[in-house]
């Protein structure tokens, strides 16, 4: 689906007046189906968050090859910089003296071979650690290190460098639903650039690609191996194969499926959780509740994008792609026969957009928090009642921008930067 390899730039095409055309495949179907469905006016091709339907960027350019924030290394002065592959920090050092705030002097860390490893800042007041783990590692790494609320801390037998009550809290992601299209024609792999921007805060996105049904079964059995359960730990509303809950029976003949998938996510939850240490061990992932749709009005503005969804689906502009006789509440079915989260499937889920909601949501992995301005860091991203540590990633962010937050996040790195060299040489 959209973000693999290949991918190829979405164009839709143009009438007088700006009226998308019908455009290419999947993404013109889902831009004409969002106008359709009311998600207007189209705004054609910019990276502007407008109400409305609209091409959003690629980090793939014309000829299908994607750039990533690794490309910038190239750039990198090496005298400069050290860049240490598979290696896991276990620990911030930080040094606490009588009558002084604690300040860090440099990091203890792993290499993949199990090498214990210590790196120090040079000596000077110019000199300090750069947290940036990300909303899930930084938090964590403070916690290793003795930052966070007391009780925490000690319930895992760690010392309690700096009492710091709000680590690890305000956590929130973009939570996400979809709707997977099997298509009677063949369709590209797009990736996600089409974008339906509603006044409700609810954003609807298309993309299209080919899979098989071993990719369902295979999925299945990934995500029971990654939380170490069994599949019958999975209720599943209709006791129907793929095919039967689609009502598509050319699924049973055809190997190969071609779809489209539509999602709507939610920029900006109402709801929030918290991270906490599950073990001492740093390869460990942490224990994170985001309590999604907990606020009721995220779950209404779940329902307001699935109702959208519906009606794109729905749409003449999308008819092309869709099977004539395969219903949205088929669609529904299908979705609740994947296991694509701990929760337990509802049978009301199949005719309730609440519950549907509720039963299929999943991670678009924008989380964002835990170490938020204010918070845990000031507005210089240094951590609040210490010196010479700072923070800059995600995790320091109230809110996630509606579209991949890694432009955010890379501008967020490229301006701390210049302004913590500008710091540097007016010392």
């Amino acid at each position: 689906m959209g973000g693999a390899a290949g991918g190829r730039v979405v164009r839709v095409g143009r009438e007088e007046g700006g009226v998308p055309a019908g455009g290419e495949g999947v993404a013109g179907g889902g831009a004409d189906g969002l106008l359709e469905a009311g998600v207007s006016p189209f705004r054609g091709t910019t990276y502007a968050h407008l109400h409305g339907t609209k091409v959003g960027g690629s980090i793939f350019d014309e000829n299908g090859y994607r750039h990533t924030a690794a490309d910038l290394l190239e750039y990198a002065d090496p005298d400069n910089i050290t860049v240490y592959l598979h290696a896991v920090v276990h620990q911030i050092l930080i040094k606490t003296l009588p009558g002084q705030r604690p300040k860090a002097y440099g990091v203890f860390f792993r290499d993949s071979k199990g090498g214990r490893h210590m790196a120090f800042l040079n000596d000077g007041p110019k000199n300090e650690v750069i947290l940036s783990a990300g909303a899930l590692g930084s938090p964590q790494l403070l916690l290793l290190s003795g930052v966070g609320p007391a009780p925490e801390l000690k319930a895992h037998g760690l010392t309690v460098i700096l009492d710091h009550p709000m680590v690890g809290h305000g956590m929130s992601d973009n939570p996400m639903n979809a709707v997977l299209v099997p298509s009677p024609t063949p369709v590209e792999l797009s990736l996600i650039q089409v974008v339906g921007i509603t006044d409700f805060g609810s954003y609807v996105e298309a993309a299209s690609g080919s899979l098989d049904l071993a990719w369902l079964r295979r999925t299945a059995q990934d995500f029971a191996k990654a939380v170490n359960q069994t599949l019958q730990t999975f209720t599943v509303p209709i006791n129907l194969t793929i095919p039967e809950a689609t009502g598509v029976p050319e699924l049973y003949q055809n190997p190969g499926v071609q779809a489209g998938v539509i999602l709507e996510k939610i920029m900006g939850p109402f709801s929030s959780g918290f991270l906490e240490l599950r073990s001492r061990d740093p390869n460990d992932n942490p224990r994170v509740t985001f309590n999604y749709f907990q606020d009721p009005r995220d779950l209404q503005r779940c329902v307001q994008g699935m109702e959208i969804i519906k009606r794109v689906v729905e749409s003449r502009p999308f008819s092309p792609f869709r099977y004539p006789f395969a219903s949205f509440q088929s669609l529904m079915n299908m979705m609740l026969a994947v296991p694509n989260n701990l929760r337990i499937k509802h049978f009301t889920a199949a005719y309730s957009m609440e519950q549907f909601c509720l039963d299929t949501v999943m991670t678009i992995w924008h989380y964002h928090g835990g170490c938020q301005v204010d918070r845990v860091v000031d507005h210089d991203y240094r951590v609040l009642g210490m010196d010479a540590l700072r923070v800059v990633d995600g995790s320091t962010f109230y809110s996630s921008p509606g579209t991949n937050p890694q432009a955010t996040v890379m501008m967020l790195g490229r301006y701390m930067g210049q302004r913590i060299l500008q710091e540097r040489k007016a010392r």
